[in-house]
């Protein structure tokens, strides 16, 4: 008998919150049921009870303690913020920041923390907020993972490496409505689908070229983990874009300094500019004389308006220095990038600019600049680009610029071989061998 009071008394004990909650409830149903004849002094009883301080507090004790001792938190890193700030954002102490902070400062490779990057970590509930785990990005494939030693109450770390695999895509698509839209719907990165743009924004008008059932072929590098998550994307190795039953297939050869997509023939398709700098807009207004749409009379236009949905990314036509990149007036949130000594080009009307973009920045053909937006005078959101030659604004779209280098020799047979296997990989794709 003495056992099993013991063993109820050691039960109580450790159950002392809810064996209070579950005497609370009796004493509230015994009460219900002695009051039952008179229903609205039970509901005043009740209500007097509820309201009762201590029968409040005992209630708050018990459900505070009900909570679990740990706190998980992911934090997604926006613009501005910095690692200390972040966690002071979690009342993290100075004194345990700096704890961490010395474990990160014997890492080599400790990077700056990146937008949208996710930092995970564990908090002890308690006045200090203790840290005693914590998952730290350096790059896509490796992480700091930093735990507490409780024994001594300071930090270890070890290093978390994603082993990835390479595997090659191939997709193909009959347009319907828009290149993008159709390689989206297809899956494809959409970083892929603005480098296929880029690629062939050399040679292609993409508002006036492409034309409803033209179809398109890609062959790109993607590296995922052993479980199949695509953690990276490469090189586009290959692309076809079929305008109205013409194929135009694009090759990536990579030897020494000769790196880029070639044509069947070994000629690269870079050019000094390419023809748009936008994907999948509506040319809305050429050069020349117009009607202007909010002063309402006759004025030269000498730029190229394109018209996007709002936030649709802008790219650098060429690789150059930004000479300016800011408010412009009419033209609302502008760029302009210096090419060489003969050419520049001018992107007005964004929304916003792409992170980084400012005076003096050096900037590489085809990367986003900034987005499109309706900032200025503007009636909608659109892209007015200029081209500058020699100090004159000229029609980009009538411009013509000399192709890119033309692979001779040793490149020449290199290429052949490259392009050879490329095709053989591409129809095992298409058959399923691959």
């Amino acid at each position: 008998m003495k056992i099993y009071i013991h063993k109820i008394q050691k039960l109580i004990s450790k159950n002392i919150e809810f064996f209070l909650l579950f005497i609370l409830i009796i004493i509230a149903g015994t009460s219900t049921q002695i009051y039952n004849f008179n229903k609205e002094k039970t509901i005043q009883n009740f209500i007097s009870l509820s309201n009762n301080i201590y029968f409040q507090k005992s209630l708050e004790h018990i459900f505070n303690n009900l909570k679990p001792k740990y706190r998980n938190i992911s934090h997604k890193v926006s613009k501005g913020e910095s690692f200390n700030s972040i966690l002071k954002k979690y009342e993290i102490s100075n004194k345990e920041i700096r704890k961490i902070n010395t474990t990160l400062s014997k890492l080599k490779n400790k990077n700056k923390l990146k937008i949208n990057q996710v930092i995970k970590f564990t908090i002890e509930r308690s006045k200090n907020n203790k840290i005693s785990y914590l998952l730290y990005p350096v790059s896509k494939t490796k992480r700091i993972e930093i735990n507490r030693n409780l024994k001594n109450d300071t930090f270890y770390h070890r290093e978390i490496v994603t082993n990835l695999n390479k595997k090659i895509n191939f997709k193909e698509g009959r347009i319907t409505h828009s290149l993008y839209k159709t390689a989206e719907n297809l899956k494809i990165p959409i970083n892929l689908i603005v480098e296929f743009a880029r690629v062939y924004g050399f040679q292609v008008d993409f508002q006036r070229d492409i034309r409803k059932n033209d179809s398109f072929q890609i062959m790109y590098e993607i590296f995922e983990d052993d479980d199949g998550k695509i953690f990276d994307t490469g090189n586009i190795i290959f692309a076809d874009l079929v305008l109205r039953e013409q194929s135009n297939p694009l090759y990536y050869f990579k030897y020494k300094k000769s790196e880029g997509h070639y044509d069947f023939s070994g000629k690269s398709i870079k050019k000094a500019l390419m023809k748009t700098p936008i994907n999948g807009a509506r040319l809305s207004s050429s050069f020349g004389m117009r009607k202007h749409p909010i002063d309402g009379f006759n004025k030269m236009h000498r730029g190229t308006d394109f018209a996007a949905p709002e936030g649709t990314p802008i790219m650098a036509s060429g690789d150059g220095v930004i000479i300016r990149a800011k408010w412009c007036g009419g033209g609302g949130n502008c760029i302009k990038i210096k090419h060489n000594s003969t050419y520049s080009t001018v992107y007005a009307h964004m929304s916003k600019f792409a992170n980084g973009m400012r005076q003096g920045r050096r900037v590489k053909q085809g990367q986003v600049i900034g987005y499109v937006g309706s900032t200025g005078k503007s009636t909608g959101p659109h892209l007015h680009y200029e081209v500058i030659e020699n100090g004159k604004k000229i029609n980009s779209q009538t411009l013509k610029l000399p192709s890119g280098k033309i692979l001779k020799g040793k490149e020449r047979k290199l290429f052949e071989i490259e392009r050879i296997k490329l095709d053989v990989l591409k129809s095992e794709l298409i058959v399923g061998l691959k």
